[in-house]
């Protein structure tokens, strides 16, 4: 499966937004407030809609998590009635193309929208995978986390009960294990061991040796990178698959960067769609300079126009060509203040 473009009209900061994404990596970049992650879990529920029992709109609203479940406070807020609109283009490796449709204003009951494609768009993507990965790590709140969440007892969005599901689930079938196998070694160099689910205990572990932690004891920034490691060891990340990442460099440790940006091209190479959003210029700037001719990246920037409300989108095949740049900016006006140059 490979998502080509999303058209939103009328949805949170997005007015009128038209977005055609590459078969690689899609970095996005934006100040706060400019929909990244909105955008990152919409498209990550049109990608969990190829299944029969989920619907679009329910998707979204348990992703995003509106009052009272209802898609219609995603509705963009500004005076009168608006009608909302999200359009979903991908397509096989065959280039079987597909459209998913979703349409609701702001009197829309619950997650009751109108969707259209919902049966083509299940039968070409059925066995297709994808997961989101939340900038709050998860695995360490696995312990029934999920049935919790069923009785109301905790408030989690989906991303959060996926990603902990998708974790404890191994569908590798033994595939492509030498791939994987040179990732985990790249990845087990960051994180001094391996993730282990005791399932009687419904917990993570990190193994070293003989020894195992509790994953709740162990540092943020590797428990992030533990996550990775069960993702490809399970097989969860193979060619076909998407990857939803919301800031990957959160609690990492910088000299880590680096390597993160090498095992995202690594995992584009062997056939994984990625979206990314990141507050990071080393994260973006590693991905940029270290992209070979096989990788295929393309930079994002969404900003707000002067109406400080709505947000467009710029899109560019290098990140030093994005001309709404404010990672870039923060950067260089560290660097001026440490040289003692005005701008």
């Amino acid at each position: 499966m490979n998502i080509n473009n999303i058209k939103m009209e009328n949805i949170t900061v997005f007015e009128n937004t038209n977005i055609d994404f590459c078969k690689g990596i899609n970095v996005f970049i934006g100040e706060n407030s400019t929909g990244k992650t909105h955008l990152l879990k919409i498209l990550y529920s049109a990608c969990r809609s190829n299944r029969q029992d989920i619907e679009f709109g329910y998707k979204i609203v348990r992703t995003m998590m509106p009052d009272d479940f209802r898609i219609a406070r995603l509705v963009t807020r500004k005076q009168g009635n608006f009608n909302a609109l999200i359009r979903v283009n991908a397509s096989t490796d065959k280039n079987d193309a597909r459209q998913l449709t979703i349409k609701f204003d702001n009197k829309t009951k619950k997650w009751n929208a109108d969707t259209k494609g919902k049966e083509g768009w299940e039968k070409a993507f059925a066995e297709d995978s994808s997961i989101f990965i939340p900038a709050k790590e998860m695995l360490s709140h696995s312990y029934k986390l999920a049935a919790a969440t069923r009785l109301n007892n905790v408030r989690f969005d989906d991303t959060c009960i996926d990603i902990i599901n998708s974790a404890k689930i191994d569908i590798s079938m033994e595939k492509n294990l030498s791939a994987r196998a040179a990732m985990l070694k790249k990845i087990e160099t960051m994180t001094d061991g391996r993730v282990i689910y005791d399932a009687d205990k419904d917990e993570f572990y990190l193994k070293k040796g003989s020894s195992k932690q509790e994953f709740n004891l162990v540092a943020e920034g590797i428990k992030k990178m533990g996550l990775l490691w069960v993702l490809v060891k399970n097989g969860t990340l193979e060619k076909g698959s998407i990857l939803f990442w919301d800031e990957p460099e959160a609690n990492i440790n910088p000299g880590f960067i680096s390597v993160i940006a090498e095992l995202l091209l690594e995992l584009q190479k062997n056939g994984v769609q990625i979206f990314l959003s990141t507050h990071s210029y080393f994260l973006a700037k590693y991905i940029d300079i270290k992209k070979k001719d096989e990788n295929d990246v393309n930079f994002f920037s969404l900003y707000k126009n002067s109406d400080n409300k709505s947000v467009s989108c710029e899109k560019a095949t290098q990140f030093s060509l994005l001309n709404n740049n404010p990672i870039m900016k923060t950067y260089l006006d560290i660097y001026r203040e440490e040289l003692g140059v005005l701008p």
